[in-house]
């Protein structure tokens, strides 16, 4: 009987030993299977044991070891949406590296920007990045985002006013049920009441047809009848003021450095594209940032 037991218990070990033998086998292949149908846009994700463990700091790539067999490296950032956004993130950290000069540094992954001359790191702050939300308004889309790559300062200025882009309009009527029109510097606008909108020395205000012309609020949105009227850029309504904080930094295509009222959202994917900073922070690259100073975003 003792033999029979121990015959047994061999034929179960080998029974798992194969098992296991040709799990790992196939784990190779199945992983290449998996890699080849990545499409060419998107990242290879793989479901981890606990979906809410992040892994970070890790990029995605099938690659070739020496000895020609394929393997999987995994990258489970959210903030990676594109293969495109992945490749312009490392670029701009890879041509980071090979900048000796004063330059800036933003991970948004991390919100957090960085001023760093040669090996120093010589500023460190908290940043708001955008949101990654889409509005989509009848034709037009636009997606909040943060865009990862190289850019530059072109220009700086204190006490900036803001000029409200499209999307602060349509993301304004859509908010409230209003319908949108365009208003022109020259040419009035009828408005219920036989009233008219229109423009004096590049300043907005309704002409009644008993009391006259009267300015409106330039503080206030241009809301009758239902509609949320759009001023003309160049017109003191389309300048808005405290809303970019005491400084920005210009880097083009309406991304800015800027300082923000709304400093709890400091640290948070908050914006519809720019970078906000504390007071102090924004006044500091104000001061010692210089025009041409390269940004890598990544």
């Amino acid at each position: 009987m003792a033999v029979l037991a121990v015959d047994f218990e061999w034929k179960k070990v080998l029974r798992f030993l194969s098992a296991a033998v040709a799990a790992l086998m196939s784990f190779p292949g199945s992983m290449w299977a998996q890699a080849q149908k990545m499409a060419a846009g998107d990242w290879l994700m793989l479901t981890p044991a606990d979906p809410r463990s992040p892994i970070v700091n890790n990029k995605t790539a099938v690659t070739m070891d020496s000895a020609g067999s394929p393997t999987v490296s995994i990258d489970r950032r959210s903030s990676y949406r594109t293969r495109d956004d992945s490749v312009a993130a490392m670029r701009a950290l890879e041509a980071s590296k090979r900048d000796e000069r004063l330059k800036i540094l933003v991970s948004l992954d991390d919100k957090k920007l960085y001023v760093v001359s040669g090996q120093d790191t010589v500023m460190t702050a908290p940043v708001a990045i955008g949101s990654g939300n889409t509005l989509v308004h009848g034709d037009n889309v636009w997606r909040f985002e943060t865009p990862r790559g190289v850019r530059t300062v072109r220009g700086k200025n204190a006490d900036p006013l803001w000029q409200p882009p499209e999307w602060h309009y349509a993301e304004t009527a859509k908010e409230y049920g209003l319908k949108i029109a365009y208003l022109s510097l020259t040419k009035p606008y009828p408005i219920s009441k036989g009233r008219k909108i229109m423009f004096q020395n590049g300043e907005a205000g309704v002409a009644d047809p008993d009391s006259g012309f009267a300015l409106l609020p330039i503080e206030e949105e241009i809301v009758f009848d239902n509609t949320l009227f759009v001023p003309p850029v160049g017109s003191k309504n389309r300048q808005v003021e405290g809303v970019l904080g005491k400084y920005k930094l210009d880097t083009g295509a309406g991304i800015l450095l800027h300082g923000t009222p709304l400093k709890t959202s400091i640290g948070k994917a908050a914006t519809h594209g720019c970078l906000r900073l504390r007071d102090e922070d924004i006044e500091w690259l104000h001061d010692y940032v210089p025009v041409g100073t390269k940004i890598y975003i990544y």
